[in-house]
């Protein structure tokens, strides 16, 4: 392990620019480089970015403009910020709710709004370590564990919805898109959710040839979403209050971490990362962005693709905004003709990837407190519950006052 980060630290090392004094933005913007390495890098988060992004649009009815446009937005403001190729990604407790509940946009919207703001507290009053401290990770990983379980759940209903071995939407489609994934998972030069979304894009044009006519060149921006506050009082036991956790975790503690193996003379500080985070979701849920976080396996994808500066999230961010503004409203159209099949392939690898990180959980006590919490998310039907149970269970297993020593 110490061995593959001080070889990790020394491939950073080698490419990456000479650190600037201070930290002005203008000071960040000098270390992006811009090469083919920095665009190979920048798609190495669409792994996760795209079948949430796509599935939230097509089955919950989230602006896919709006969505990518803020998206691609911070994008470049982190980029502007941060040094390293610092990932943007969807809230994945939030997606994975969102998706397998069915929840209301309006919904999905509250509850980032919720998470950006109590991480923003957290992060800016240095309370963040404490919640880290509280909460362990065992509990975390359950709660990963849970939520990657019922996304490839969903995802291999839906392609079991299809109903229909030989069409454009079938078995075989899903059972070809999923080959898919398995020849390119380890590809570092051609991402799997890329071609998967080209295919599926191929295959809704091909199924309902009018959405041609709907393709082309126009303005498209985003519009101002009211929320009330009946939608934050439903969504914060649904997806806010299992979010948090996660994006503590996740998207500050264990970034800013990787950061430090990756890029130490570049590394992330916690509340500078906790404030972006909050504060992007203050910003964009009120006008259909989706929510969003910085992830450790994001940054962990970029840098395995080959992106060792911010250039290549600067980079993804001009794509997006520029795909969103001049052809937002026509890519709307097409996720939701996408076809349930490939949709599906994408959100059960998604869920696949999210479930995996729970491998780090190697002690029988840590097994034990994940597994609780896994079953407790999944048996109530209800994440919010579940992770308070799995919580309470866990500070029972590893207090050391219910440990009962062997007599000698």
């Amino acid at each position: 392990m110490h061995q593959v980060a001080a070889e990790q630290r020394d491939t950073s090392a080698k490419h990456a620019p000479p650190a600037c004094s201070g930290d002005s933005v203008w000071g960040v913007l000098r270390q992006a480089r811009w090469n083919r390495h920095e665009i190979a890098g920048s798609l190495g988060d669409l792994g996760t970015f795209l079948p949430l992004l796509v599935g939230m649009a097509a089955q919950n009815g989230l602006d896919f403009a709006a969505a990518l446009f803020f998206a691609g937005l911070f994008n470049i403001i982190t980029g502007m910020f941060f040094a390293i190729p610092m990932a943007v990604q969807p809230m994945k407790a939030i997606a994975a709710v969102a998706l397998t509940e069915g929840l209301l946009v309006s919904e999905i919207l509250a509850a980032g709004a919720t998470v950006g703001l109590v991480i923003l507290v957290l992060g800016l009053s240095g309370l963040i370590d404490l919640l880290n401290r509280i909460v362990p990770q065992s509990v975390v990983r359950g709660l990963q564990l849970a939520l990657g379980m019922s996304l490839l759940m969903k995802g291999m209903q839906m392609v079991a919805g299809t109903g229909q071995w030989f069409a454009a939407d079938s078995y075989v489609t899903g059972l070809l898109a999923a080959l898919i994934v398995l020849l390119l998972f380890f590809s570092r030069r051609v991402p799997a959710a890329l071609v998967l979304f080209s295919l599926g894009l191929g295959l809704a044009i091909y199924q309902q040839p009018e959405i041609l006519h709907a393709l082309g060149l126009g303005l498209t921006l985003p519009r101002w979403t009211p929320l009330t506050w009946a939608d934050f009082v439903s969504a914060f036991p649904k997806a806010a209050l299992p979010q948090i956790p996660l994006t503590t975790l996740n998207s500050v503690i264990a970034v800013c971490a990787l950061s430090a193996d990756l890029f130490p003379e570049r590394r992330a500080a916690p509340r500078k990362v906790a404030a972006s985070v909050g504060l992007m979701n203050l910003v964009s849920c009120w006008f259909g962005g989706m929510p969003m976080c910085h992830g450790a396996g994001g940054l962990a994808g970029q840098h395995r693709f080959g992106a060792r500066t911010n250039g290549s999230i600067l980079f993804l961010g001009a794509v997006k905004m520029l795909l969103a503004v001049f052809f937002g409203a026509s890519l709307m159209a097409l996720c939701q003709a996408f076809p349930s099949s490939v949709l599906g392939v994408l959100l059960a690898f998604a869920g696949m990837e999210l479930a995996l990180v729970c491998r780090d959980q190697t002690s029988r006590t840590d097994a034990f407190a994940m597994l609780l919490t896994a079953a407790a998310c999944m048996g109530l039907g209800n994440i919010a519950f579940g992770f308070l149970l799995g919580l309470g269970m866990a500070w029972c297993v590893q207090s050391d006052w219910l440990r009962v020593e062997p007599a000698e």
